[in-house]
């Protein structure tokens, strides 16, 4: 039974333009990375979109490769039995790694695998078309011309209404939209990177000069820097509480363990703390002081947080009260602890 359709209203959500699109994202963004079809199923991802949506979140980022497919199911599915208009809702996914199958094929920019998997992708999110289709990231092995075509393709047929890039190099993007100028195809719109206090250089430095020249939007992932920023880890430890401590054999969990026992994971606690100070200032936490310091950027058009449990979407949400005290002031202060590195 499909639920009746549930109309949406924005509350206080702050909105800024996809870069040089007209579409108008929230500030604040859902993902369901290591989340849904993986450590939360069920009812368990109807109540934390439904808590993300009365609270004027409606942009939901997904990928093919979330659990090998199972997280574009769980959320085409949750946003299903909700009765969520799906013209009020702004859905992306990406597209590269596949969904674990063996084949040549099943993976990368091909033509043949950007229209094979964006089908799929959309069979699984029980969709017709996504509002954003990403790269997920760049393939040498497949020309740009040919990666350019295929995207303007899933636009002109109506699976997609943009496209855009994830963890490309400026130079990548400055390459595609050179050569959709040149055979009168679509460029992509809006970057997805990761974007915290840690993780700095890319967003503030190397994507300057595709800010200017295209107007390029920014998606952002990891603005706590995969709890970091919260101040969980200052202790050197993994917290048995935590989605990661159940996650053993993720390579980026692994790699996790191994930096806090590094000098450089205590250099990063010590900075940490030095933000706590901060926090302490402005009557916050951490994680809402890091994810209004992110908001501050000009450059983000939306921060795309995780939520296993309600309660977090509902601490992430403190953030939009924050922003406004984030003053030049704090925010510098903030950069001058982290610097880039």
């Amino acid at each position: 039974m499909v639920a009746e359709t549930k109309e949406y209203d924005p509350k206080n959500m702050i909105f800024r333009r996809l870069g040089n699109t007209g579409l108008r994202v929230p500030i604040l963004s859902l993902g369901g990375w290591l989340s849904y079809g993986g450590s939360v199923n069920g009812s368990q991802v109807n109540d934390i979109i439904k808590a993300a949506f009365d609270a004027g979140i409606n942009f939901f980022d997904t990928a093919e490769s979330y659990g090998d497919g199972a997280s574009e199911i769980e959320m085409g599915r949750a946003i299903k039995e909700l009765g969520l208009r799906r013209s009020s809702l702004i859905v992306s996914t990406k597209l590269f790694n596949g969904v674990g199958r063996k084949g040549p094929n099943d993976r990368g920019l091909s033509r043949k695998h950007l229209i094979e998997g964006m089908n799929e992708s959309l069979e699984r999110l029980q969709m017709d078309y996504v509002d954003i289709v990403f790269a997920h990231c760049p393939d040498p092995d497949v020309p740009m011309l040919e990666i350019v075509r295929g995207f303007t393709w899933l636009i002109n047929h109506g699976k997609a209404f943009y496209w855009g890039t994830s963890n490309w190099s400026a130079i990548q993007i400055e390459e595609a939209h050179h050569i959709a100028h040149a055979h009168g195809l679509i460029a992509p719109a809006a970057e997805q990177c990761c974007y915290n206090a840690f993780n700095r250089k890319r967003v503030e430095e190397e994507y300057q000069h595709v800010y200017d020249r295209y107007n390029y939007g920014l998606t952002t992932y990891s603005p706590l820097d995969g709890g970091f920023l919260t101040g969980k880890y200052n202790s050197g430890e993994i917290p048995q509480d935590s989605r990661y401590a159940t996650s053993s054999h993720d390579p980026w969990i692994a790699s996790l363990r191994e930096l806090l026992k590094s000098d450089k994971g205590k250099e990063r606690i010590a900075k940490v703390k030095k933000l706590e100070v901060i926090a302490n200032e402005l009557q916050t936490d951490l994680a809402t002081l890091s994810l209004a310091w992110v908001m501050k950027s000009p450059h983000v058009s939306t921060l795309i947080i995780g939520a296993t449990r309600i309660p977090q979407v509902e601490s992430n949400l403190k953030a939009l009260d924050l922003l406004p005290k984030v003053s030049d002031e704090i925010y510098k202060r903030i950069g001058d602890i982290f610097g880039i590195e």
